[in-house]
């Protein structure tokens, strides 16, 4: 080593190489022979063995600039004069690890294991190589993602057997760690890292990554700062600065750290990600999906920016072109949550309710108590009721198993009263008697929502506006009015849709897309006006089955109109040979035009009462006869 080294760079000589796992009293001696007993303190926080070449110890200032191909060509220097060097085996293994040359990497660390079995820094190196592996989109890393974690565990637990004072070690362990979601663990391997050697940028990138994995952004950002401080060319934690800014709203502060980290990493996925999420709150939506899209075509199987995408296109109203997006990263994880939920969701809202069916059932095959997919699985249903027939499916099989599902949800998470709801709402629309009463009262809009929804699948039209109203009365800001809007319109609560849109647009930047809402309600209003009008004429000519299947259409557009409902009963009733299914839905349209017609006076309400407990009396002798004759 060249004897003019200043005591500055000796210190960065001295921590560049520590991964060689030289020892602690060869450092001493060196540092004091070239650079005095004052230096000698600085180098004891350091491992190291033996001699350092020009070659490397220039290599390794490049690597703390984040200069890592350049690094790589002095370490390659170093081994050409001395294939044996040890120290260039590493640093170079280092260097191209994070150019995720992961092949060359694992070379370089045999080479050194060769050499040296025990060598911490190679098996620290192995053990960071096998992590960088699991960002492959390759089906095989994928699915043995388990194997690769332990393995990589191995590696870091011989590195610290090998030497406990090594910083990496700690770093690679924490890091796997971090992978297998033990974060207290992982953040307890990065504290001993960060004792071992207090500038240790790395220690301080993989804590705050930690931090960001529990939703802890303030303390990461802290850290994050701290990285950069040590290491300005360390793209990772520009990354989880920006990221950790983003978070807590900083959205300029965070395109200034996700900039950085796109320059010094362009393919690094997660900052694409990142970048998009920023200009999408920016409410720059062409920057957004340009990101989003980059991220993906550098890791397809990225649900994240899928999700993003989907974002965008729902905030413009293409929720058609939203699924198509959706569907290509369910081709890649076909049993994504995520994906399968936000499929549901918007097939629901274009009125392609089986779709959102088989995706709600999706969700439920792979998480089953998920009771977001339980409500909207019944909400499904609920609309399928109206449009089809409200009892039409009630023996069909795809329903009981829907009704199995949700049943199996609710023994998971007996305590949860949207899956409680779920489960009444489903066995409300079979027909049969639900005491909701006995569910206790609903305690946030989430669960008075999905309480209305079941209150609507028993006629019982007045409570269930009542708890649509509280909760349009909780609502404080554009997002959740037009929220509650979105959800009403989608539902065909029309009159509810027309005042959450209204409220919404009292709220600062509101009145536009209320403009578009209420535009929306006005065009349901005037298809169900139609869908009645036709319904009604084709009842007068006597076209029964057409008649029948248009006043559902009419019912679907606007459940809450009476006139809608009669209209039905009334059809239904001139069906030639009706089947009990037939029988019942009349009997259960009448009540409901009785109970959506409150100033009805109180002989008409008894006599068309009194014509509903007939035909459900008519219909259980039709189902009794049937199964005789089986």
């Amino acid at each position: 080593m060249n004897k003019n080294l200043t005591r500055a760079s000796l210190a960065r000589a001295v921590a560049s190489s520590r991964l060689a796992g030289y020892s602690l009293s060869a450092v001493v001696a060196l540092s004091c022979s070239i650079v005095g007993a004052t230096d000698a303190d600085a180098a004891s926080k350091r491992l190291y063995r033996g001699s350092i070449s020009q070659s490397v110890y220039a290599a390794d200032r490049l690597m703390t600039k984040g200069k890592y191909a350049e690094a790589a060509k002095y370490y390659q220097s170093a081994l050409k004069k001395n294939p044996k060097d040890t120290n260039a085996n590493i640093g170079y293994g280092l260097a191209l690890a994070k150019q995720f040359k992961l092949d060359g990497a694992d070379e370089q660390f045999n080479k050194a294991l060769k050499r040296d079995p025990n060598n911490p820094g190679a098996h620290a190196g192995k053990a960071l190589t096998m992590l960088h592996r699991l960002n492959s989109s390759s089906n095989t890393i994928r699915k043995n993602k388990d194997n690769i974690l332990r393995e990589a565990e191995n590696e870091a637990r011989k590195a610290i057997d090998s030497d406990r004072s090594t910083p990496e070690a700690h770093y690679a362990l924490g890091m796997v760690y971090k992978e297998q979601g033990k974060f207290g663990d992982a953040a307890g391997e990065m504290k001993k890292a960060l004792q071992l050697d207090s500038q240790y940028s790395d220690g301080y990138t993989g804590l705050g990554m930690i931090q960001l994995a529990q939703n802890n952004s303030g303390a990461a950002a802290s850290n994050f700062k701290q990285a950069v401080r040590l290491n300005t060319g360390d793209w990772t934690a520009h990354y989880g600065l920006g990221q950790s800014l983003l978070n807590q709203g900083q959205t300029d502060a965070a395109l200034k750290e996700l900039n950085i980290a796109q320059y010094q990493f362009p393919n690094s996925w997660p900052v694409r990600l990142a970048l998009g999420k920023a200009f999408e709150m920016q409410g720059n939506t062409v920057a957004a999906i340009r990101e989003y899209q980059e991220s993906i075509r550098i890791k397809p199987e990225n649900a994240a920016a899928y999700l993003g995408v989907s974002n965008v296109r729902e905030g413009r109203g293409d929720l058609e072109l939203s699924i198509a997006e959706l569907r290509s990263g369910l081709e890649l994880m076909p049993n994504n949550e995520d994906l399968l939920l936000r499929i549901a969701d918007q097939s629901l809202r274009v009125e392609k309710i089986d779709d959102a069916i088989k995706s709600y059932e999706g969700v439920l095959g792979v998480a089953p108590g998920n009771a977001r997919a339980a409500d909207g699985l019944t909400t499904a249903y609920f609309l399928k009721a109206q449009k089809e027939t409200t009892g039409g499916y009630f023996g069909d099989s795809d329903f009981d198993h829907a009704l199995s599902m949700i049943d199996r949800a609710v023994q998971m998470n007996p305590n949860d009263m949207r899956l409680r709801l779920a489960q009444a709402k489903l066995r409300a629309l079979a027909g049969e008697e639900v005491n909701l009463a006995g569910l206790g009262a609903p305690q946030n809009d989430g669960e008075r929502v999905s309480y209305a929804q079941a209150l609507m699948a028993q006629n019982r039209f007045t409570e269930a506006n009542t708890e649509i109203q509280t909760v349009l009365s909780h609502t404080n800001n554009a997002k959740q009015a037009f929220g509650l809007a979105d959800l009403t319109l989608m539902l065909h609560d029309l009159d509810n849709a027309e005042k959450a849109y209204k409220k919404a647009a009292t709220f600062p930047g509101g009145a536009d897309r209320s403009r578009r809402g209420l535009a929306k309600v006005a065009t349901a209003r005037e298809t169900a006006r139609k869908n009645l009008t036709l319904a009604k004429d084709m009842a007068r000519k006597k076209m029964t089955g057409s008649a029948v299947d248009t006043f559902h259409e009419a019912v679907f557009s606007n459940p809450k109109n009476p006139e809608a409902r009669l209209g039905l009963a009334k059809a239904l009733e001139d069906v030639s040979k009706a089947t009990p299914v037939q029988i019942r839905e009349t009997a259960f349209q009448y009540r409901a035009y009785i109970a959506l017609s409150p100033q009805l006076p109180q002989k008409e309400q008894e006599k068309f009462l009194a014509k509903a407990d007939k035909l459900d009396s008519k219909a259980g002798k039709r189902e009794k006869r049937d199964m005789a004759s089986r």
